[in-house]
């Protein structure tokens, strides 16, 4: 058995790998098409001119269902591990909603371009972005409270890294876009796709790209911490019948109670 058979490993492996990829074949499309400057456009810029437009919205719809997935599983193990734990368990539900609404920003960010709705890709972005760094950061407190028991040192510290660096690609990134779109450098700069090394604006410019671009790939990075706890988890679903069609009418239900309290099962 390869490792990312093993228990439900595939699930992070398969939010990584079609992220970047949906990351990677738009930038290779726009690029081709010189619909954006070779050297580090925003990801969002890479995603706003048909037919790259299409491959960004779809494939970043597919990593908005593996990122629930993949978190509602972390939720669910977090749970299994630590029952008699309440500060254990707030945290877990407090994470898991702040990871849903992170997935959710992430479907904003798909579905609305950013020279198209630029306030509302903004806030998919905030909710992606900004609500998704805390819920590394609650992730990362919760993996301190399980070790040494049932996490280890290791995990806890290479996630706790991984948020800092996060972090660090946040506040770059913000402090370079206020700069950017301050006034200083021109007006409608949203809209604009291809930059000149010359051009005023241009080092907060690549500043502000580069840290977009590190703050994905932390999070990309943030998940695959996830594969080794992942491999000892598997979920099963029960199916519970409440009748035996699909097509009783309430007289029915009421003819199997009373045949149920008979024979004395309630």
């Amino acid at each position: 058995m390869w490792w990312f058979q093993q228990g439900l490993s595939f699930l992070p492996v398969a939010l990584v790998v079609w992220s970047a990829a949906s990351f990677v074949f738009s930038y290779i499309t726009a690029i081709v098409l010189h619909h954006v400057d070779p050297l580090v456009p925003y990801i969002s810029d890479t995603g706003t001119i048909p037919p790259e437009r299409c491959l960004f919205g779809i494939m970043l719809n597919v990593s908005t269902f593996l990122g629930m997935a993949t978190m509602y599983v972390r939720y669910k193990q977090v749970s299994a591990l630590s029952p008699g734990n309440p500060r254990i368990l707030r945290l877990n539900k407090l994470g898991l909603t702040l990871g849903w609404m992170s997935c959710f920003g992430l479907c904003i960010i798909a579905n609305f371009q950013k020279c198209i709705l630029y306030y509302i890709h903004v806030l998919g972005a905030c909710l992606t972005f900004g609500v998704g760094s805390i819920y590394m950061l609650v992730q990362t407190i919760l993996s301190y409270l399980m070790q040494p028991e049932l996490h280890s040192k290791d995990i806890f510290w290479a996630r706790l890294a991984v948020f800092l660096w996060s972090s660090s690609s946040i506040l770059s990134m913000f402090v370079s876009s206020v700069v950017l779109y301050s006034g200083l450098y021109g007006q409608n700069l949203v809209q604009k796709l291809h930059w000149e090394p010359q051009e005023r604006g241009y080092t907060p410019h690549i500043i502000s790209t580069v840290s977009e671009w590190s703050l994905a790939f932390s999070f990309l990075s943030f998940f695959l911490t996830y594969i080794r706890d992942f491999q000892k988890i598997s979920l099963q679903a029960m199916v519970s019948l409440q009748g035996q069609t699909l097509h009783e009418s309430p007289g029915s239900f009421r003819a199997e109670e009373q045949a149920l309290l008979i024979a004395g099962s309630i």
